[in-house]
């Protein structure tokens, strides 16, 4: 949904940084790797002490580099695979720092394991959806289906580990966690179910 709707909005906003980015000689691939180490800075940094407002507020600044980049390289004519390859690649690290970050504190001071279970396993399935949709592609096949996109569990998890940060209580948390790990998990049966019907379909 965020994918088809936010994407060009978010275009928009940002080409006017993207433009200003290649005027002083900055990479699309300088951004991509900036906006990484911000993004797990922001949440191996701040979640693990319960800076859960703070921590999130670094992150969102820094996790938008994935659309200047991509501005970035159809203005400079620079799209390529190893752009998308080192995109798609480092936004997986940037995930999993985030579900990491709230896992850390969960089963460290924060002594919730049923918590730390839900950001795992939230780390875990986001994985697997990425994957299954690489290899599926690898393949030759199509996975483009799913109820639970990267964009969708990002400003989910994003926007409620921060309002927990100033108040909220912390069972939304838990609620929002437990949902995103069924959605994730709903989203890789899809996809190999889109899979094997493609694959048997191409069979001799």
């Amino acid at each position: 949904m965020l994918n088809k709707y936010a994407r060009a909005l978010f275009t928009t906003i940002f080409t006017p940084v993207a433009r200003l980015f290649l005027k002083l000689g900055i990479s699309p691939d300088v951004v991509t790797v900036v906006g990484t180490i911000g993004v797990c800075v922001g949440a191996l940094a701040f979640y693990p002490r319960h800076e859960f407002f703070w921590g999130t507020i670094v992150i969102t600044l820094f996790v938008f580099s994935d659309t200047v980049d991509g501005v970035m390289a159809r203005m400079s004519g620079r799209s390529g695979k190893w752009g998308a390859y080192l995109d798609s690649t480092l936004d997986r690290v940037g995930d999993a720092a985030i579900f990491g970050g709230l896992v850390l504190w969960y089963a460290g001071r924060g002594d919730n394991f049923l918590m730390a279970g839900l950001a795992l396993a939230c780390l875990i399935l986001g994985s697997v959806v990425s994957y299954a949709k690489a290899r599926a592609e690898g393949l030759g096949f199509s996975a483009d289906v799913g109820i639970a996109e990267r964009a969708d569990r990002l400003v989910v998890v994003l926007a409620t580990t921060g309002l927990v940060g100033i108040g909220l209580p912390e069972v939304v948390l838990t609620v929002v966690l437990a949902l995103l790990a069924v959605a994730s998990l709903i989203t890789v049966v899809q996809r190999m179910l889109m899979v094997r019907r493609q694959a048997l379909a191409a069979a001799p």
